[in-house]
């Protein structure tokens, strides 16, 4: 059994490859038969975790298990009481109500990379970052929410899924966890194995998304 942690930058699919030749997991992940459990938009970054094992891809991404994911999202506009209370209780989407979500204002946080290319905030509008817990995950769901009591997303990063956190990999960076860590439930171990991909690599030489901190 096989499970990777890999840091999502952005502008890169979800997917293992893309006929318009757009940046893909294909260009930093060089590990066969593994698939990612769950995704994240393309403009949307940090963890993504993939596996080679159906039965561990059902038990992180089936709605019935409802796998806590946590992220940091940057919004436009200051949060108050009431937009706060209303996302932790559930708002009313296209697609129905959201489920109870545990949501609160942080600090930016402190080992968070530079994203290339850099977010557009509008000098006039203050800008804050929150911490939100999910325990599903419908699409687009976090920039829908943020958007439906009037603070739009600038810039999303998920931070940890169940067990699985981000830690210290940088974008384009990944790690894998071996199947006796999976069985005993522990913590994944992040420094070790920590690989950076091709595209990084080339990234980084034109100034674009990088697997180091800027």
């Amino acid at each position: 059994m096989t499970l990777i942690l890999f840091n999502k930058p952005y502008g890169v699919l979800c997917q293992f490859t893309d006929p318009d030749g757009g940046a893909t997991l294909g260009d930093y992940i060089p590990v066969k038969g593994v698939y990612a459990a769950g995704r994240l938009d393309k403009d949307s970054e940090g963890l993504l975790l993939l596996t080679d094992n159906g039965a561990l891809q059902n038990a992180i991404t089936s709605p019935r298990h409802k796998t806590a994911k946590t992220y940091w999202v940057q919004v436009e506009g200051e949060p108050n009481a009431d937009s706060l209370q209303q996302l932790r209780s559930g708002v009313t989407l296209k697609d129905g109500q959201t489920r109870p979500a545990e949501v609160r204002t942080i600090s930016e946080p402190a080992a968070l990379w530079p994203r290339q290319p850099p977010v557009r905030e509008r000098r006039a509008i203050p800008t804050c970052w929150l911490e939100i817990i999910l325990h599903e995950g419908r699409n687009r769901q976090v920039r829908r929410m943020t958007a439906s009591v009037g603070l739009p997303t600038l810039r999303l990063i998920r931070a940890q899924i169940g067990q699985w956190q981000l830690g210290e990999l940088q974008p384009g960076e990944w790690c894998r966890v071996d199947a006796p860590q999976l069985r005993a439930g522990r913590q994944a171990e992040h420094r070790a194995e920590r690989r950076t991909g091709q595209r990084a690599g080339q990234r980084s030489r034109r100034g674009k998304p990088t697997s180091r901190r800027g």
